[in-house]
């Protein structure tokens, strides 16, 4: 079993930069593949981006490619998530999520087995 918590969230102004990390205990980040999502009021959780627990295979979705990169710091045992130009309608609560076992890509929500906080990201215009 894996504890997920997520920091960095904030107010930023449109254009401007974050980094959310997500810190993980109980178990290396290494053997997880590990998602981030973001739900913002009134929608449906949306998957960000993807890193499979080799580090080897990442993948984003057409929502944010170019503007996030995932990360991780197996010392530190956690993932990163660099947002750049940020956008207002990136404003959300954001999680990363980790699964453990599967091969392929993942980004439906439901197929995570353990899951943070969220931490919130508020873009100004």
């Amino acid at each position: 079993q894996v504890q997920l918590v997520e920091s960095g969230g904030g107010l930023v102004q449109a254009g401007g930069s974050l980094r959310l990390s997500c810190a993980a205990s109980g178990r290396t980040v290494s053997t997880y593949n590990m998602g981030w999502f973001r739900q913002a009021p009134g929608k449906e959780r949306e998957f960000l981006a993807f890193m499979s627990g080799s580090g080897r295979t990442l993948s984003y979705a057409n929502s944010v490619k170019g503007r996030f990169t995932c990360s991780r710091d197996n010392a530190k045992n956690t993932v990163y998530l660099q947002m750049n130009s940020l956008k207002p309608e990136d404003t959300a609560v954001y999680y990363c999520a980790a699964q453990l076992g599967r091969s392929s890509i993942i980004t439906s929500d439901r197929s995570y087995d353990y899951w943070g906080q969220g931490t919130q990201v508020t873009v100004s215009s």
